[in-house]
């Protein structure tokens, strides 16, 4: 358990624990920290403040926390994000294990949350788990797209409807993970058919979802196993992965053929600017729109329009983003890219704005004192 004295002795800065020994031999006084990030954030506070709170209780001591923001709210750069006021002797040493629980998990939330709103119609699972640093870095993140996912529903998403694993389910309202099978079972299995045979004799009743790129046959895989479990098909209990590596099209396609593809589907997608980014997300090798909808059409065309595609391979808040642009027919996102690309942005701040009620910040910082604090 991380909140712990030990823990917070073995994993503080050091100089907030000399600044407490400091305090505590001059005289201890009432403080006022505000907790702030640099860039736009979903607030994502209640990890940080379960344990602040936890921390009060072990030590004894009142500490008073007055958030901001509700949780899933829409926070801008430098807003405070919440006040902590106690003991400097208490809250001193706090500071470093705090913020780690605080700025990541604000970020986190921030892309599930435009994740999901670029792709209203389609469900997102958090498949971040193998990308975490850790399990306390799981539940965060697990946690923050629980949040994200939530104020994209309030505006009308789909958003996250489970994760990976069992441990942070219970963040999705769920009792399990879910997740059918890897890379690793085709190949142990010697053909994407007989993995997805094996699957159903193992787990009989449940939905399959088969990953249809190891052999690099997407489409010949995909209506074959269709053709072997055709009831599942039409039941709506069968799905393909798409997860495509960017070093080769999807089977059939081709940057000619790709164009192709495009223009059947929506001939109006590259006829607007379109960054060299954009472009290989539509078009490129990989999991692009168009091997999107060169698989859709493939199974609409066999007969198989209640099979759902899932897609997965870099969904990020900006391939998300095109994707949506030309509605590509997406019914889930796997995705761990809503974990922050740029660490440095997870940086959150805290700053003491008031020693026993009178402010005083560094300066540069005056923004954060109370009394500069638009009344909402």
């Amino acid at each position: 358990m991380s909140a712990t004295n030990d823990f917070v002795a073995a994993y503080t800065d050091v100089y907030f624990k000399r600044t407490r020994r400091i305090v505590e031999r001059f005289g201890d006084r009432s403080v006022t920290y505000a907790v702030f990030m640099r860039r736009p954030v979903l607030a994502t506070l209640k990890l940080a403040i379960d344990w602040i709170e936890a921390m009060a209780r072990l030590r004894g001591v009142e500490i008073v926390i007055e958030p901001c923001h509700e949780e899933g709210s829409w926070v801008g750069a430098g807003e405070p994000l919440m006040y902590i006021t106690g003991p400097m002797s208490a809250l001193v040493e706090l500071e470093t294990v705090y913020l780690q629980r605080l700025g990541a998990p604000c970020v986190a939330a921030y892309n599930a949350w435009s994740m999901a709103v670029a792709l209203p119609r389609a469900a997102f699972l958090a498949m971040d788990a193998r990308h975490c640093a850790g399990a306390e870095m799981a539940e965060m993140m697990a946690y923050a797209a629980s949040v994200g996912s939530a104020a994209a529903q309030a505006e009308g998403a789909v958003g996250f409807i489970g994760n990976a694993t069992d441990a942070t389910a219970v963040h999705f309202g769920n009792a399990h993970g879910f997740g059918t099978m890897p890379h690793a079972l085709i190949g142990y299995a010697g053909s994407t058919l007989r993995a997805a045979e094996m699957f159903v004799d193992t787990f009989p009743g449940d939905a399959l979802t088969v990953l249809v790129d190891y052999y690099g046959a997407e489409i010949t895989d995909a209506l074959a196993v269709c053709r072997r479990f055709p009831e599942m098909a039409a039941a709506g209990k069968l799905s393909v992965r798409l997860d495509t590596h960017g070093g080769r099209f999807l089977e059939g396609l081709d940057p000619a053929l790709s164009y192709a593809a495009l223009e059947r589907n929506r001939p109006d997608a590259i006829r607007r600017y379109r960054s060299e980014t954009e472009l290989k997300w539509l078009l490129g090798p990989g999991v692009s729109a168009a091997a999107i909808f060169q698989m859709r059409n493939a199974l609409d065309d066999a007969g198989f329009d209640k099979v759902r595609i899932v897609a997965s391979s870099g969904f990020g808040p900006e391939k998300c983003r095109v994707m949506g642009s030309v509605e590509a027919p997406i019914d889930v996102v796997g995705t761990g890219s809503f974990l922050p690309e740029k660490w440095s942005e997870t940086y959150a701040t805290a700053d003491i704005v008031s020693y026993d009620g009178r402010e005083s910040v560094k300066v540069g910082r005056e923004f954060l004192l109370p009394s500069r604090r638009p009344r909402r």
